[in-house]
């Protein structure tokens, strides 16, 4: 009889277990995958952003994604009161979070939910020490229910800018989604992001089941950009603008540095700034690349076109003779100059050094036979130095300024253009048309990427930029020499962007400025350019300051000093020598 019995349990398992396998199997399979796989997104590191010299300006470091399986946050599944509310009432606090928002979350439907992205390794300790506390005091204490036993994390990165707002309106930022929010970060949001993976395994109670298997996609990590900026030329250039913003209460200001040879921007500041770090502090005025975004018109910087367009045209030459009165009669207006004077008498070269309004109208009108044709010369030169088209590095905002066709140049349009009232710009092209002149005549579109690294590490080089013919190599050789007077030459405008043992070409600007909350002019953009060493140019340097209300508001007296600081500092940081020649000493003015 026993053996009997013991036959009949034998066959009974057998039966079992052919049913299992052969019968609920399918069922068993479809239950496991529906209460114990669970799928998560890896996520692929983004790549960082250096400068010129491999300095790191933007890096990923290792975060954690919080996330939770509401399912075990039940009733049932905690034989105790309500567990999303005793779970988010201890993450609250370490998550930063609203007690009630982390409730709903955790009773949500489903088997995941994100409660926070891209914590640091110190936030998942906190909450990893804390389950640990409460598991060890559940063994011990059948009161004590461990209500964070369905907390869980995944790995994922955080961004983080190690200098600070260094260079910040040119990176932009990262936003909660992990995507580009500004700058570089969103211009090259899909290099710099990768691909993301996914992993998808068995879970129990919290755990992964180590022999039910696992199907993973690796995530691909981002690429690496190296930028053409000098993080040293970068700081001098934001240290520099932000003390003298600071100084003048001004509105805003902005510096740029350029290689005049290859067209790499070697620094773009802007004041004020912000730090990516963290937004919450940031107002959301501050936000942007100003350098770019920012339509203005130039004032007596862009006089410098108007002169490239006379000499260029054989219209004039520098010792050309200009009389200057002190006021003159042109459309429906009555132009004067900055101060009031008796009639000077200036060379074509002295109505650049000293800046005037008069000279450089009755200059230019001696483009054409008429008005008409003279604007139609001045508007083809201006086309060619850059204005009125975007500046060729495709940044997130960047405005292209205003410049109207010819035809639709107002009455005071036609003379007030000549001299930089009329037409807009961005700091970018008004740098770079002093580049331009630098480089020989030959504009080269401004570059801020270098090249990118790829997971493989293979550096690929961006490409190389367009070069067009402006002016002549003669013209712009003389457009120099002109330059340096109004630095060097005691009536000159610009006097305090000398440097010592340096010749230097540069150029004042003092505009009446659009106030953008009513449209009406209001205030001044006060502004300087130029480049050195003037006779073999390495380096231009530009800035401008929106809306001075302290202290003088003359481009020559606020942005002088400037340059000066910033120029000084990159010709030291680029090892560029002083060439030793003397400069030309063109004649300003002459004996009537």
């Amino acid at each position: 009889m026993v053996g009997l019995a013991l036959t009949l349990v034998l066959i009974a398992f057998t039966v079992r277990l052919l049913q299992v396998q052969a019968v609920d199997a399918s069922t068993y399979a479809a239950k496991a995958e529906k209460n114990r796989y669970v799928g998560y997104t890896l996520a692929a590191e983004r790549g960082g952003i250096t400068d010129r010299n491999g300095v790191a300006l933007a890096a990923s470091v290792d975060a954690y994604d919080i996330t939770a399986d509401p399912t075990m946050f039940t009733r049932k599944a905690l034989k105790t009161g309500d567990g999303p509310e005793q779970a988010a009432a201890l993450l609250a606090p370490i998550l930063g979070q609203e007690q009630e928002a982390l409730t709903r979350k955790l009773r949500a439907k489903g088997q995941y939910v994100l409660l926070a992205r891209r914590q640091t390794p110190q936030v998942w300790k906190q909450i990893k020490d804390l389950k640990r506390a409460l598991a060890t005091k559940s063994e011990t204490d059948p009161g004590t229910v461990n209500v964070l036993a369905g907390v869980f994390s995944v790995s994922s990165s955080k961004r983080v800018y190690p200098n600070g707002d260094l260079a910040a309106g040119i990176l932009g930022w990262v936003n909660y989604e992990g995507k580009g929010g500004g700058g570089v970060e969103a211009q090259l949001d899909k290099e710099l992001s990768g691909k993301d993976g996914k992993i998808r395994y068995a879970q129990s109670g919290g755990r992964q089941v180590p022999t039910a298997g696992s199907t993973e996609t690796p995530a691909v990590p981002g690429s690496d950009v190296e930028l053409t900026i000098d993080r040293d030329i970068q700081w001098a250039a934001q240290n520099a603008i932000s003390e003298q913003v600071k100084e003048s209460k001004a509105d805003r200001g902005y510096v740029i540095v350029q290689d005049t040879r290859t067209g790499e921007i070697l620094a773009m500041a802007n004041s004020p700034g912000f730090d990516p770090n963290d937004l919450s502090k940031a107002d959301s005025a501050s936000l942007h690349n100003w350098s770019l975004e920012d339509a203005y018109e130039p004032g007596s910087t862009a006089k410098v076109m108007s002169m490239a367009a006379v000499l260029e045209e054989g219209a004039a030459t520098p010792e050309t003779h200009v009389v200057v009165p002190n006021r003159l009669h042109r459309g429906d207006r009555l132009f004067r100059d900055d101060i009031d004077h008796e009639t000077w008498y200036l060379t074509l070269n002295g109505v650049l050094a000293k800046s005037s309004n008069i000279g450089t109208i009755l200059a230019t009108g001696q483009l054409g036979k008429t008005q008409q044709e003279a604007n139609k010369v001045l508007y083809s030169y201006l086309r060619k130095f850059g204005l009125g088209s975007h500046t060729g590095l495709g940044f997130p905002g960047e405005t292209k300024g205003i410049l109207a066709p010819p035809e639709e140049w107002s009455t005071s349009q036609q003379y007030t253009i000549p001299f930089g009232q009329g037409v807009s710009v961005n700091a970018m092209q008004a740098a770079s048309v002093y580049s331009t002149v630098a480089n020989g005549g030959v504009r080269v579109e401004p570059t801020l990427v270098r090249g990118t690294k790829g997971p493989d590490g293979r550096f690929t080089p961006a490409p190389k930029p367009e070069r067009t013919r402006v002016v002549s190599a003669k013209t712009a050789k003389t457009l120099a020499r002109m330059l340096e007077s109004v630095v060097d030459d005691r009536e000159g405008t610009g006097t305090k962007a000398r440097i010592p043992g340096y010749r230097v070409a540069g150029k004042t600007g003092t505009a009446n400025r659009v106030d953008p909350a009513t449209g009406k002019y209001h205030g001044y953009t006060s502004s300087f350019a130029g480049f050195a060493p003037a006779d073999q140019p390495r380096i231009t340097v530009y800035c401008a300051i929106q809306n001075a209300t302290k202290g003088s508001y003359f481009g020559g007296q606020i942005c002088g000093p400037v340059y000066k600081q910033v120029m000084e500092f990159a010709l030291k940081t680029l090892q560029v020598p002083p060439t030793g020649a003397a400069p030309a000493n063109l004649p300003v003015t002459y004996k009537p």
